[in-house]
């Protein structure tokens, strides 16, 4: 990253499901989305939310390297809190996604979700974060608040599959 100033969040946990089956629920727009609740909620571009086949496309579909649209992170489903212009840069199932975008308040988004396969049919979680706010939003604040929210998303994975 360019600027000096700049956020690293690294938040990690085990949840008790086989890496196969968490992986299909993470790269979901329903699955993502549910991470966020119940005060917020992502609306995917609609290339994440629908496919021809009529399933739920995954973020494991989408090109890489190229926009593919504008997600919106609601407070209480309807009001815009946020924006994240979704680019992903890599993936290899199901062991890792990596996205590098644009966000409101971040002039560069990088977010790398890893799950490692452990002993007994557990899987362990890794988001790693890093994220050069914009000029007028100090990193303090950006580095609270997605602390917060990568904390609560993984207490919603932990629900989800038990942890």
């Amino acid at each position: 990253m360019s600027r000096a100033e700049y956020v690293e969040i690294r938040r990690s946990s085990v949840v008790r499901a086989p890496r196969e089956q968490v992986w299909a629920r993470v790269v979901t727009a329903e699955g993502v989305s549910d991470e966020f609740r119940p005060l917020l909620s992502m609306r995917f571009p609609a290339s994440l939310r629908t496919s021809r086949a009529g399933d739920e496309p995954g973020i494991a579909d989408l090109p890489l390297g190229r926009f593919v649209g504008r997600a919106w992170i609601l407070l209480g489903g309807v009001l815009p809190v946020e924006y994240d212009d979704l680019v992903i840069t890599g993936v290899e199932a199901p062991h890792y996604f990596q996205e590098r975008s644009t966000l409101g308040s971040c002039r560069v988004w990088e977010h790398r979700r890893e799950l490692d396969e452990l002993p007994g049919g557990a899987t362990r979680v890794t988001d790693i974060v890093r994220a050069e706010p914009r000029a007028w939003v100090p990193a303090a604040l950006v580095r609270t608040i997605v602390g917060a929210l990568f904390a609560h998303r993984h207490r919603r994975l932990a629900r989800t599959f038990g942890g």
